[in-house]
């Protein structure tokens, strides 16, 4: 009996229908991307694929055959004694691997001869992600987006997430990047994920929106940190209307010092990282900078990071991107605490839901 096969379509469409969704790659490549709510059961490990492929390229197709059968078989074994032996017989699991082939084959092959209601992702991840990049090219244009613009420190992430504690829909493009956009956006024991990864995270939550509600964004630039954001998308939020939130000087310096902790705390860190600046702001300036750090003069620092460095480039960057920014509506914060931002969230909100009826009364 022939395997249950399912294509990227329709099993995009019915993910929450699946008990499992099982990723029969390697480590490796599950690590860089896979299915939302994948579980990894690779079939053949990162070294054990090594092997493989050595031997079926210089020695024998054949014998590399055979190696390979054995360590599947091995592999789908340990699996089925650790991973499957709880489950009831109504349990549904979509298989899938890089190409639907023979390593999803495999496994899916026991679960199905076991008795299990098993299905096949036909063509693999590699079909899943050609969905992901062409719904990628089109969700964006489906949305109404509203941009939250701003100096760096005047906490504009922290009024995203204000705005989705009121109950807007929020787009946190440097949460899915795990980055906070600038030279010391790096988050202290968080990675970025793979480009690939960032994109099904950014496909993830486009698809959750309500095109009928405005969704707010920060305006960032073409890339967060080492990850760039897909064109359709970028050029969708570089038109929308912006609102600028404005902060005093001082308060910003607060606010950065408090969200930047790891950086006070590990002073040669925060000096590592203005080595980047560098090239920019030449040797002596960023060699100053460094030296107040380490006198115990952060602040000072921050302060001219923002005066002399982030100021005028994200005022140049916003005026020559962002269609919006000229027109932006000023929201004023006195500083950056809870309370302030809860306070401009609800107005926010406010504004936005009245304007959406407004707009369905007309």
């Amino acid at each position: 009996m022939a395997l249950r096969r399912i294509s990227a379509t329709e099993a995009i469409a019915r993910l929450a229908e699946f008990d499992a969704i099982v990723d029969a790659r390697s480590e490796s490549e599950f690590a860089e991307d896979r299915l939302p709510g994948a579980v990894n059961w690779p079939v053949l490990d990162d070294e054990e694929r090594r092997l493989v492929g050595t031997e079926y390229g210089q020695l024998s197709p054949f014998d590399a055959r055979k190696r390979g059968a054995a360590l599947v078989a091995r592999n789908i074994a340990r699996h089925v004694e650790t991973q499957v032996m709880a489950h009831p017989r109504s349990w549904r699991p979509l298989v899938y691997c890089w190409r639907g082939g023979q390593r999803s084959g495999a496994l899916a092959l026991v679960l199905d001869r076991i008795g299990f209601n098993v299905q096949v992702l036909e063509g693999g991840y590699r079909e899943f992600r050609r969905a992901v990049i062409a719904e990628l090219e089109t969700l964006p244009a489906r949305l109404a987006f509203r941009v939250v613009c701003g100096r760096t420190g005047s906490a504009k992430s922290r009024l995203l997430q204000a705005l989705a504690a009121a109950g807007e829909p929020v787009l946190d493009l440097e949460a899915l990047a795990c980055h906070r956009g600038s030279v010391l956006g790096p988050l202290p024991g968080q990675p970025q994920p793979s480009q690939k990864a960032f994109e099904t995270r950014l496909w993830q939550a486009l698809r959750r929106f309500d095109p009928a509600r405005v969704v707010w964004a920060e305006g960032e630039s073409r890339t967060i940190g080492r990850l760039r954001i897909p064109e359709p998308l970028l050029l969708r939020l570089r038109a929308a209307p912006c609102v600028q939130l404005q902060m005093p000087l001082a308060a910003r310096v607060d606010f950065l010092l408090h969200d930047y902790a790891h950086f006070v705390e590990d002073v040669e860190g925060f000096c590592a990282r203005l080595e980047a600046l560098r090239e920019l702001r030449g040797a002596t300036v960023v060699e100053h900078w460094q030296a107040e750090a380490r006198a115990g003069r952060v602040a000072a620092v921050v302060e001219a990071l923002l005066t002399q460095h982030y100021d005028p480039i994200y005022q140049r960057s916003m005026q020559r991107n962002f269609a919006g920014f000229a027109a932006a509506r000023a929201v004023e914060l006195p500083d950056a605490a809870p309370a302030t931002l809860a306070a401009a969230a609800a107005a926010l909100a406010r504004q936005s839901r009245g304007g959406l009826a407004a707009a369905e009364a007309g």
